[in-house]
């Protein structure tokens, strides 16, 4: 099984832009061997929690402008992982999705929200998915500060856990935090017993920062592979299950 995850420049509310970027690294990663590509939180339209703009930057997964979206993913080989804005009822979510040459196999709901993130409703589920002999689940980011996140995924039998994030913070608080990520993940990956692929944003952005990480970690805590800190670049590591 041969992982890849993309550590990308944080872009805001240009979706032909980033799905143009998901697409060229999607073509690299299929030229390497990859099974599956893991992109950051939100990356599609961009991490926005103002109720008025994220309403109007929202996607209805049902809908056909989604769907011209999927069809420009349709010569990709690898399953595709990628955080997205999500509307569904007028209700708001932070949503991974999973597709696979171009057709949405499903999706994931952020289940753990931060306080600045009112703007969403919290999912409740913990979907699995499988990729050859492989199950993977998702977290996305802050889920992973709580150890039964990962567990309901594990407990599903999956190997493998996918963490799309978005760790853009004040410069104070990133610089605090750049190692804590992780560290929470590793400690993650040893309670339950599974891969963990992330996917971060990186750059510098109206007083705020991301220096990553993007890293492969495995059951046994150790960071397998990482993508360098403030580096835009893309992970490729093969893993035996």
């Amino acid at each position: 099984m041969t992982l890849a995850s993309c550590q990308l420049l944080d872009i805001q509310q240009n979706i032909q832009q980033t799905l143009q970027i998901i697409l060229d690294y999607a073509t690299q990663a299929d030229l390497q061997g990859a099974d599956v590509v893991c992109f950051p939180e939100c990356y599609l339209q961009g991490y926005v929690v103002h109720k008025k703009l994220t309403l109007q930057l929202a996607l209805d997964l049902s809908a056909p402008d989604f769907q011209a979206s999927l069809e420009r993913l349709s010569s990709i080989q690898s399953t595709l992982v990628f955080g997205l804005i999500e509307v569904c009822h007028e209700k708001l979510y932070n949503t991974a999705v999973v597709v696979k040459q171009g057709e949405l196999l499903g999706c994931y709901r952020k289940t753990k929200l931060l306080s600045g993130e009112h703007v969403f409703e919290a999912g409740s589920e913990y979907p699995i998915f499988d990729l050859g002999d492989v199950r993977f689940g998702i977290n996305i980011c802050y889920d992973m500060n709580f150890s039964e996140c990962a567990r309901a995924v594990a407990e599903q039998g999956a190997q493998l856990l996918m963490c799309p994030a978005n760790n853009m913070m004040r410069y104070d608080v990133a610089k605090k935090l750049k190692d804590k990520h992780n560290e929470s993940r590793c400690q993650r990956a040893v309670e339950s017993g599974l891969y963990i692929l992330s996917a971060d944003v990186t750059g510098e952005r109206n007083g705020r920062i991301s220096y990553g990480p993007t890293a492969l970690i495995n059951p046994r805590g150790e960071v397998v592979a990482q993508v360098p800190l403030l580096q835009e670049d893309m992970i490729v590591q093969e893993i035996v299950v």
